[in-house]
């Protein structure tokens, strides 16, 4: 019952001990992002690696610096990992992902709303 949440939560926890200490702030550490080298412009994503090793480290405003949306993505995906747990440990239902295409569509607007505004004057705060 309670195997897919410990192996996701193990997952979560492995991934960000490797972010912990392969250190993304140097160049080149993970790669290169494609959108950013072809287009200049960073993308949504950009700087997450570096905001959850912040994190890690537990400098919450340097991880808002560095990406914004990455840190609020770790909070709703802690509490959702949070609501799966306590509802399988009480016996309840609880499949983890069951958004409906709604909820997917104002997500994905989020997300490319987020990229458009961090490439424009008043939203350069959020470029890493």
């Amino acid at each position: 019952m309670l195997r897919a949440p410990a192996v996701a939560a193990a997952g979560g926890a492995l991934a960000l001990a490797l972010v912990h200490v392969r250190d993304p702030h140097v160049d080149g550490a993970y790669g290169f992002c494609p959108f950013l080298v072809l287009t200049g412009l960073p993308c949504p994503g950009c700087g997450g690696l570096r905001a959850a090793n912040l994190l890690t480290r537990g400098d919450v405003a340097g991880a808002v610096s560095s990406n914004l949306f990455a840190v609020v993505l770790v909070a709703v995906a802690a509490v959702a990992w949070s609501v799966w747990f306590l509802r399988r440990l009480r016996g309840r239902p609880a499949p983890f992902l069951t958004w409906s295409a709604r909820t997917v569509t104002i997500a994905g607007l989020l997300v490319v709303a987020f990229g458009v505004v961090r490439v424009t004057p008043w939203g350069a705060w959020l470029a890493p």
